[in-house]
């Protein structure tokens, strides 16, 4: 089984650039998109029925235009549920997850807010990740639990270009790091660090202002976390850096 995780800041954006065909080019299981930034109604037959996959679309309510998760399965995926969630944080429907329910394990598609602009909105992103600690950890009393996606934080100093500009930045700040740290003490595994634990110059998303992918100076946000004993049948994990058509690119989970 391989899933791929992939902020795509706006789909209509990425099918125009072609990278919305190339991205099914590669034949996943299950795709997992982020920000798509749009409702089911405005999107074409070709986003919402690719050929040989189902799809389920959350889109923001609150913050039209903002955030939109999405996933894509194969038609002879064995799914038991899926279901958006968010009214689990303050009733605010912004669009942030779908989880998916298969036979051995829980998927969560996650969008988490970014906390930049408004003094309110790092607050909100610290609840956030409160309340979605809170949601994985009851899900993982009753099976293992994958989640991936944008969370929006960048954890250590080797997943950043440059950990010391960026220290007082949403994004690099200590207590948002200290919720990853939450993550990994409540039985969950980053993937990727797992499997690469001193790799550098690996990075997720790029800003566009300054053209920072040139350069690659970036930041390492898009992740997959894992139950632990998930972590004995992942075989392979990618970072599809080739991926353009949006400021992130896609990540990848292989399993037996």
């Amino acid at each position: 089984m391989n899933i791929i995780s992939w902020n795509v800041n706006g789909i209509r954006a990425i099918e125009k650039k072609g990278a919305f065909q190339e991205l099914f080019n590669l034949s996943p299981d299950i795709i997992c998109l982020q920000e798509t930034k749009a409702h089911k109604e405005q999107l074409s037959d070709a986003l919402t029925s690719p050929s040989g996959y189902e799809s389920v679309f959350h889109s923001a309510t609150s913050r039209k235009g903002d955030s939109g998760v999405a996933i894509y399965l194969k038609n002879n995926s064995e799914c038991e549920e899926v279901k958006p969630h968010d009214t689990f944080l303050n009733g605010d429907l912004e669009g942030r997850l779908i989880i998916l329910e298969l036979n051995d394990f829980y998927l969560i598609n996650c969008y988490f807010p970014n906390g930049g602009g408004e003094d309110h909105r790092l607050s909100y992103k610290l609840k956030f990740f409160d309340a979605f600690t809170a949601l994985i950890t009851d899900l993982q009393k009753k099976k293992p639990v994958i989640f991936c996606g944008d969370v929006n934080v960048a954890h250590t100093e080797i997943d950043i270009a440059r950990p010391k500009e960026n220290e007082k930045h949403v994004g690099f700040l200590p207590e948002e790091r200290a919720k990853v740290d939450v993550f990994i003490a409540d039985n969950f595994v980053d993937v990727h660090r797992a499997l690469n634990p001193l790799l550098k110059d690996v990075y997720t998303w790029w800003d566009v202002k300054t053209r920072s992918r040139d350069r690659n100076i970036g930041w390492r946000i898009d992740y997959f976390f894992v139950s632990k004993e998930v972590m004995k049948k992942v075989t392979d994990f990618k970072t599809h850096g080739e991926f353009l058509g949006s400021d992130h690119c896609p990540v990848e989970l292989v399993m037996k």
